[in-house]
């Protein structure tokens, strides 16, 4: 049998637009970290700051 999985998928959201544009998996031992980084919007075109949204 496989060990029980301690990652968790959440999705990183655009601070600019809102869009939920990318879903990643996290480490969650000892909470969900505060993560934030540039990732590509396609509305926008461009680079802008994503940050971690549970859903």
């Amino acid at each position: 049998m496989a060990k029980a999985s301690k990652r968790e998928y959440v999705w990183l959201q655009c601070t600019e637009t809102g869009d939920l544009n990318y879903r990643i998996s996290v480490n969650v031992s000892g909470g969900v970290p505060k993560l934030e980084l540039k990732k590509h919007c396609p509305r926008l075109r461009k680079h802008t700051l994503h940050k971690v949204k549970r859903k």
